[in-house]
């Protein structure tokens, strides 16, 4: 897995404004993997989500952002798990992410401008 060797120390260097910009860049590359053919790709995208997800969960100390996030992983699992990809649950899942921080926010527009939005 590309992240495995990111630690839990290193994750923390980051605000959390890079934290959820770098997931949001794993979901934007999910995003472009929504084809039948993909699947694989897709998942191993999603894993990589879910392993930035815990670490960003694991670093943080507000309880309330916690709880927010590990209700954020659940959404990104039940896209893992899936049988099919769903281009339009995927956006909606990646939209809700770039809510949690104002400077991820600034990407919404990018998001709703994308080609399949």
């Amino acid at each position: 897995m590309q992240h495995a060797s990111l630690s839990r120390e290193r994750w923390m260097a980051f605000s959390l404004d890079q934290q959820v910009l770098m997931i949001a860049n794993e979901m934007n590359r999910a995003s472009k993997l929504m084809s039948p053919v993909d699947r694989e790709r897709l998942q191993s995208t999603y894993e990589r989500v879910l392993q930035l997800t815990d670490l960003t969960i694991g670093v943080q100390r507000r309880r309330g952002l916690r709880r927010e996030l590990l209700r954020w992983r659940d959404l990104v699992a039940e896209l893992y798990v899936a049988g099919s990809s769903d281009a339009a649950t995927h956006r909606a899942v990646f939209r809700c992410l770039l809510r949690f921080t104002p400077e991820a926010s600034l990407q919404l527009p990018l998001l709703e401008s994308a080609p399949g939005s």
